[in-house]
Order: C-alpha cells, then structure tokens, then sequence
C-alpha cells in the first residue's frame, strides 16, 4: 500500500467512525465539559492516598516538615480538583436526567450564584471532614491485615504492596461520596481500584472495622453488601445476587436489597459464593473454599464443600 493509498484509505475510515457517532451516538460525547474525566478522578485520588499515607504515597515527608503546613496545601489542592469533580458530575447526571434533588436539599439555600457550583463545594467540605474518620478505619484494616497474614513482615509492606488494602481504602472514600448521594464519581474511583487490584467492591457497600482481603484478585462485593467488623476473605470470593426481579416490560428492577449480609468475626475463604439479599451469615461462621451459599447460616457454623 502506497502512502497515497493509505491516506485515502485513512479518510474513508475516519468518515466511517464519524458516521457511526451520528448513528450510534449513545457510546459517544462531543465536549467533556460536564463530564468528569477518568484521569482527574485518578489524580485527585493519588492526593487523597498521599493525604491518607503521608510518606507512603505522594512525595516523600521531610524529618523537618511543617505537617500542618504541608497537610494544609495538599486539603486545598484536593478540594479544589474535587470542586471542580463534583462539579461536572452535577451538571453531567443534570443533563442525563438525574435531578439530583437531595444534593440541592443537602446544599442549603446558596442564594445567589451557581447551584451546582455551591452544591459541589458543600459536598466536598462534608467529604473532606470524614478523612480522619476514614484514616482510623485504615489503621484498623491494616493491622487486620498485618495481624491476618503470617507472611506480612511488617505494617509498612501491607500498605504497600497488598491490593486489598487498596482497594478498601479507595472504597472507603468512594463510600463517602455515595453516602453523600453524589452519583457516577464513586462508581469511577471504584473502577480505578478495581483496575489496579483486582478487586471489584461497589462504593455502596456497607463495610464494617479491621476488614480484610487477602490475595484479592478476583473479590466481588455488590452494591447492598453489608459486612460487619472483623471479617477476612480470600481471593475470588463473591458477595452477589441470587437473582434479578423484572418488571412488566422485562427491564430489571433497580434498587432493593439484592446482596448478602455478612455478621462480624466471618471468615470467607477462596472461591466461595454467597448469594442474595435475604442470606444472611451470622457471627463467627467459617465459609469453605469454593462453597456456594444461598441461605441464611446460623452464628458459630462451619460450611464446607463435600
């Protein structure tokens, strides 16, 4: 093929593709200006991890460093990116449909002004106002981990290198915002820490103290998860839907509670299954691995395979 050739041919397909964002223009947006990015929401969430793990993640903490000083700027360069995040999510779900009436609700009378704009900022200062909350929850979900794993040397090598770990802290923020009735954000951090570990937990997941996920690769925990405190589970183990209800015109049903409730002090090993909004596993049962679960188990059992 000649360059001449290649560049006709280049132009036909580029027509093509154009064509088929007229004909098939529901997998497409011209603009992004109220649409929030995948890269942003990378960003912002890299600064929350440094904001969470100062010396661990971001830029190293000098000996000699001015933490109020430094956590100060990183909270104004977090809310500001957030601002402007939260932001386009309001006015993109506005356009899509979603009025998003308890967000205005949550926001107070703005008087004059933007509405999304004032919307965005009072949902990033009650989101902010929860990190120290979330930093003690981590502690307590990395000394589970350290505690859990014989072959964790220290605490430093579980926020490190252990999926789990983050993708529960990105949960844990993403939780936040959907606690907050912010929609698509947190399902896009959640995506990210589903990329990077492996593991696939819905922000809207109720997740009790000193969780664990061990290994990680493969871990599914659905939208109206509830877990208590104390919990481990291992590699592969998903917290799903027995089933999805219908209505007349055959679309699913949205909402409900579909997913498993698990009580504390559980152990879920690899492979397991559990299933459906009425199953619920009381305190201090042990799920085998590869067991399928689609009925309530009673506090202190043991469920094996075979």
């Amino acid at each position: 093929m000649t360059s001449e050739d290649r560049t006709r041919h280049l132009r036909t397909l580029a027509a093509q593709l154009v064509e088929s964002y007229h004909t098939d223009g529901e997998i497409n947006r011209s603009g992004g200006k109220d649409l929030p990015s995948q890269e942003a929401v990378q960003q912002i969430l890299e600064q929350l991890l440094a904001l969470l793990f100062p010396g661990y993640r971001g830029c190293p903490v000098p000996r000699d460093a001015d933490l109020e000083l430094l956590t100060g700027a990183r909270l104004d360069r977090v809310a500001r990116g957030l601002d402007d995040m939260v932001e386009r999510t309001l006015r993109f779900c506005h356009r899509s449909g979603c009025t998003c009436e308890e967000l205005w609700s949550f926001a107070g009378n703005s008087g004059s002004g933007d509405h999304f704009a004032h919307a965005a900022r009072r949902i990033t200062a009650a989101f902010l106002g929860e990190l120290p909350a979330v930093r003690h929850l981590l502690a307590g979900d990395i000394r589970a981990a350290y505690e859990g794993d014989p072959a964790a040397a220290n605490e430093e090598e579980v926020i490190l290198c252990y999926p789990g770990v983050l993708a529960v802290t990105v949960h844990r923020l993403a939780h936040e915002l959907y606690r907050l009735g912010v929609p698509l954000l947190p399902r896009m951090m959640s995506e990210w820490a589903h990329h990077a570990s492996g593991v696939d937990i819905h922000p809207g997941a109720v997740i009790g103290a000193a969780f664990f996920i061990d290994h990680g690769t493969g871990v599914v925990i659905g939208e109206t998860t509830e877990i208590g405190d104390r919990v481990k589970i291992y590699q592969s183990v998903t917290l799903g839907a027995l089933s999805f209800p219908r209505n007349p015109d055959g679309t699913l049903v949205k909402g409900g509670k579909r997913h498993p409730t698990i009580g504390d002090d559980v152990t879920i090993y690899a492979n397991a299954t559990i299933l459906g909004g009425e199953t619920v596993i009381g305190d201090g049962v042990v799920i085998g691995g590869g067991a399928w679960v689609t009925a309530s188990v009673a506090p202190g059992e043991r469920v094996t395979v075979g």
